[in-house]
């Protein structure tokens, strides 16, 4: 059995691996489905949490878009401004429901999506994304931080239950972290809700 601090290093190595698709790795010519899924599971394949999983299928497409969340592709081909929104999507769908994320991807569907006349997706991915390193250093220093406070628990356990209390802790740190971040985006993404409720409610247009 793996020690808590093997564990720890485990976790570090994986977040190593994990990093997001750059801007010029997605193909600028319009792609058919296959191709699609075929790119997202050759470049998100260290994300997966088993090797069998599938990253992206037929049937998640379809559903994405008969929930709103992807505009239908062009004469069945999907453009790169489709791969980012998929993209987007594959990191927000173990979080959020299909309405959160339809609500939250609205202002990019509608305003930034196939455009000239405003900032393209593109830009918007290259952005948000361009945080990501900063990001990773911050929650390596988070993960280690949680695992010594972890560490201070149980301190009156005899060795081996305290290794597996101390575990527990560990992670429920972790999943309390999660859950309080889950909370956060539910909560402004219901604000978003409720301002555009307000601002289509033809009552208070007059």
């Amino acid at each position: 059995m793996k020690s808590n601090d093997e564990r720890l290093a485990d976790i570090l190595k994986r977040l190593d691996n994990i990093s997001y698709i750059k801007l010029e790795k997605i193909p600028e010519i319009d792609l058919y489905m296959d191709q699609v899924t075929s790119f997202m599971e050759e470049h998100l394949r260290k994300a997966k949490r088993n090797p069998e999983d599938k990253a992206l299928t037929k049937t998640m497409i379809n559903n994405y878009a008969k929930n709103n969340l992807l505009p239908p592709p062009v004469r069945k081909k999907y453009t790169k401004e489709h791969i980012l929104l998929l993209l987007f999507i594959y990191y927000y769908k173990n979080l959020l429901s299909f309405n959160d994320i339809e609500q939250l991807f609205r202002p990019l569907t509608q305003q930034h999506f196939n455009t000239t006349d405003k900032l393209p997706l593109s830009d918007i991915y290259q952005e948000v994304f361009a945080l990501e390193n900063d990001q990773m250093d911050r929650l390596k220093d988070d993960v280690r931080a949680k695992f010594e406070a972890a560490r201070t628990t149980f301190a009156d356990a005899d060795a081996e239950e305290r290794e597996s209390l101390q575990l527990f802790a560990f992670i429920s740190e972790l999943s309390f972290d999660v859950y309080l971040k889950k909370q956060m985006i539910e909560m402004m993404i219901d604000q978003l809700r409720t301002e555009d409720a307000a601002a289509n409610d033809p009552k208070k247009k007059h």
